[in-house]
């Protein structure tokens, strides 16, 4: 395994992001088994096919995905549909129409908490059950730039970081992607989470005795008594 590989966006099979994100998956089978539809229809709200194919969910004709992004995209698969929407506003989707909603570090992408308590509730609205995960923004490593407390730093020492140096993911980012990255991330804490999904447990992804991350979800399991870290 290369270096660059290791420190490469999560999409890369081989990096510690996609390495953290099969074991948060892994996590989410076990519940998963709770919900009785059939089929079960997911909305996965920012997510990808190839995220899904990666768990051999193309294989499984018991599940309908609803991929919501910004732009439509094309599919391979017919358990598979992709829409254009806004994670803000699901207007579109009455009350419960989907028996979960999925999303995979979305929710920090939307520029302030006044956007992230909109989404939160459109997920609960739509979603009979939910699966929600966000960075920490406390963990010591912010991990869109792989760089220690890069969150805490001002936006325009950010900026230089980024644009004039290789120390984030070993590479120069190009300055319109490093604006946009920049002013659009919010990280979130453990009490705002729990604020945006209240009765939900929160499951903390842990690394080094600290928490990674957070998901706040409504599934039930035997497994998931008890788990560590809810």
């Amino acid at each position: 395994m290369g270096v660059k590989n290791l420190f490469a966006i999560s999409e890369n099979k081989n990096s510690l992001g996609s390495k953290f994100r099969q074991k948060r998956f892994r996590y989410f089978l076990k519940l998963l088994s709770s919900v009785e539809s059939d089929p079960i229809r997911i909305l996965d709200v920012g997510g990808k096919e190839s995220f899904w194919v990666l768990n051999q969910f193309h294989q499984r004709k018991d599940v309908q995905i609803t991929l919501l992004n910004l732009e439509a995209s094309d599919l391979k698969y017919d358990n598979f549909s992709s829409v254009r929407g806004d994670a803000t506003d699901l207007s579109e989707y009455a009350e419960n129409s989907f028996d979960l909603v999925f999303s995979n570090s979305v929710i920090e992408h939307l520029h302030s908490f006044e956007n992230q308590i909109k989404m939160a509730k459109e997920c609960q609205r739509v979603g009979i059950k939910h699966f929600i995960q966000t960075p920490n923004r406390y963990f010591f490593m912010e991990p869109h730039y792989l760089l220690p407390f890069f969150q805490f730093l001002p936006k325009k020492l950010q900026y230089f970081i980024l644009t004039k140096t290789k120390v984030s993911r070993l590479k120069k980012w190009n300055a319109s992607f490093a604006r946009q990255y920049i002013d659009e991330i919010r990280l979130m804490s453990k009490s705002e989470m729990s604020k945006l999904f209240p009765g939900s447990i929160l499951y903390r992804e842990k690394f080094l005795w600290m928490s990674k991350s957070f998901t706040a979800h409504n599934l039930e399991s035997p497994q998931s008594k008890g788990e560590p870290g809810s």
